[in-house]
């Protein structure tokens, strides 16, 4: 389907708002155009003779005119701009919902910027070209075509002088909208860079700052900005000529229909009545011409930008329920049993996991570890597919996860990751942030926050549950932003829990606190820690190490202690290290 097409997919739901738009657009065009042929009448009659009751009749009847043309060009543009500001708010509803769907992968290779420069500017560009660029299409089309017939019954040769212009008009216009067009696609690609340069800064604000390098980003933002004024200007530039050329080329049309009127009325052919209101309508069709190059404008602008938002629509979600996906009965249904059968997962063409098989079993804790970049982040993501595992690799409850429905998979898993996320709210805000309120259980909340250990920092805050911690917590430390997620994770009551190095800037006895407070919990649901601390994973049922993508060791800590391989290997290591530190 054609871009264009696209969007009268939308327009179409407002169908009933603009053709009551469009009806008011006929009515407005039909009194506007109606004042000169009063005017006409009016001069030709006053000529004959000047009395007080002509003057007020005329006067009465053109302000007439006037006020209800006026009313009904504010409904008009009350109707039309309305209906597209309804378009508008549809498409980011739609922008934003279909970004919600998209996998991880696609914002790896997408910058933020550029997918929220497209959701502000490129969505008004749109809204400009479905709203005021169709209403004044549809007013200059009818007052241009009313307009043309009306002067032809006054004088037809006047008015083939009068279009003389014409064919110049449309040239100029095809070749200035292509121009526009172009230059247009530039500006908002650029606009989009200039959107990721800031964004970026502005998130990595304490990095920027803590290497001293505000002047290089000043840099790189000024010549982002340098590159971006200097395409506006270019673009300023074909606009800065193309209405004056539309200007010239009317006023050409009316010095000659002026000459050559001057010389009829001399002639006796037309009255001068006639020929004021031919000039009357040959001014009208000025702002057709002039309007005609705006509206060109507003549609290429419109059109340049609807292709970068389909771009973004036609995206299509690498991982989504399949058709196969079977309704499970709640979450209350999945037990938690996971297993990875024969699992090799790779990132294109880099393999990262190798033949991975394991079980972990419901109310059991599964302990990962391992070296930096062996896997094991990335075999915790293809739980909840946030990754797409291979099918017939990864099982809960010995189903298939691409038969599981994603609201429930992942409604079952409460996942912290190695970097936790917080968003600008406040702390309870941010810890019931998986469950809606309707379903918050009473003291849910304070007893996920207990069990984090986020409750002995409580008084440290200054409103307590309701503090504002900040775009992505900066006013919380790594630690608290750590226990804030563990807290979110558990207060939806999950039946697998998934902690991905978790507790890495939390001190050891805070740990040990959280992990005894963790045990109980443990024990009613599967759960899964990846650590790099033997102390974090010691206590666990099971430990499997992974190394470069393949398990290379499994059992509880005494057995692999007692192996004395690359498990033992680590747990001497970190006994040496805490001996150091002790001494």
């Amino acid at each position: 389907m054609s871009p264009i097409r696209r969007v009268f997919t939308y327009i179409r739901r407002y169908r009933s708002a603009f053709s009551l738009g469009l009806g008011c657009v006929v009515i407005t065009t039909t009194l506007q155009l109606s004042g000169p042929w009063v005017l006409k009448f009016a001069i030709d009659d006053l000529a004959g003779g000047v009395t007080f009751a002509k003057l007020r009749y005329y006067a009465l009847l053109l302000l007439v005119l006037a006020a209800v043309s006026g009313t009904f060009r504010f409904l008009m543009r009350r109707i039309i701009i309305g209906a597209s500001r309804e378009i508008e708010y549809d498409l980011r509803n739609d922008f934003f919902a279909h970004l919600q769907r998209l996998s991880l992968g696609y914002f790896h290779k997408n910058r933020t910027g550029d997918l929220m420069s497209r959701a502000t500017n490129d969505l008004s560009a749109v809204r400009m070209m479905v709203g005021p660029a169709v209403m004044y299409t549809a007013n200059t089309a009818l007052t241009f075509l009313v307009a043309i017939i009306l002067m032809l019954s006054i004088n037809v040769r006047l008015t083939l002088i009068a279009l003389i212009p014409l064919p110049f008009v449309s040239v100029a216009a095809r070749y200035f909208g292509r121009a526009i067009h172009h230059r247009f696609e530039r500006i908002q690609a650029q606009l989009s860079d200039l959107s990721a340069v800031t964004q970026e800064t502005l998130s990595g604000v304490r990095v920027v700052r803590a290497y001293r390098q505000e002047s290089f980003e000043l840099s790189r933002f000024r010549s982002s900005n340098e590159e971006y004024v200097h395409r506006n200007r270019a673009l300023i530039k074909l606009q800065s000529a193309f209405y004056p050329s539309l200007g010239m080329m009317m006023g050409i049309g009316a010095l000659l229909v002026l000459w050559q009127g001057s010389v009829a009325v001399v002639g006796g052919e037309m009255t001068v009545g006639a020929l004021v209101a031919f000039n009357a309508y040959l001014l009208m069709l000025t702002w057709p011409m002039i309007a005609f190059g705006w509206v060109t404008n507003l549609l290429q602008r419109g059109l340049a930008s609807w292709i970068r938002i389909l771009q973004v629509l036609d995206s299509a979600p690498t991982i989504a329920d399949t058709e196969t996906a079977s309704a499970i009965p709640g979450i209350a249904s999945v037990r938690g049993d996971v297993e990875f059968r024969n699992l090799t997962f790779a990132y294109g063409e880099h393999v990262v996991l190798h033949n991975i098989s394991a079980i972990f079993p419901a109310g059991q804790t599964t302990a990962i570890v391992g070296a930096t970049g062996s896997g094991k982040s990335t075999l915790l993501s293809l739980i909840a597919r946030l990754y797409d595992p291979p099918l017939g690799t990864v099982f809960v409850d010995d189903v298939d996860v691409h038969r599981i429905p994603l609201s429930i998979l992942r409604g079952a898993v409460g996942f912290v990751p190695q970097e936790p996320f917080l968003f600008s709210d406040t702390l309870a805000e941010n810890i019931t942030f998986g469950v809606k309120e309707s379903q918050l259980s009473e003291g849910s909340l304070e007893q996920s926050a207990q069990v984090s250990r986020l409750d002995k920092d409580l008084q440290e805050f200054p409103e307590g549950y309701q503090t504002l911690v900040g775009e992505r917590g900066i006013t919380l430390s790594g630690g608290q932003k750590q226990r804030t997620a563990i807290a979110r994770a558990l207060v939806i009551n999950p039946k697998i829990l998934v902690l991905d190095d978790a507790l890495s800037a939390v001190d050891t006895h805070t740990e040990e606190e959280i992990l005894i407070q963790l045990r109980a919990v443990m024990k009613q649901r599967t759960a899964i820690i990846v650590s790099h601390r033997i102390s974090t994973v010691r206590h666990a049922d099971q430990i499997l190490v992974l190394d470069q993508g393949r398990i290379v060791e499994r059992g509880c800590h005494d057995e692999l202690v007692a192996r004395q391989g690359v498990y033992a290997a680590l747990h001497r290591r970190q006994l040496l290290e805490e001996e150091l530190a002790a001494s």
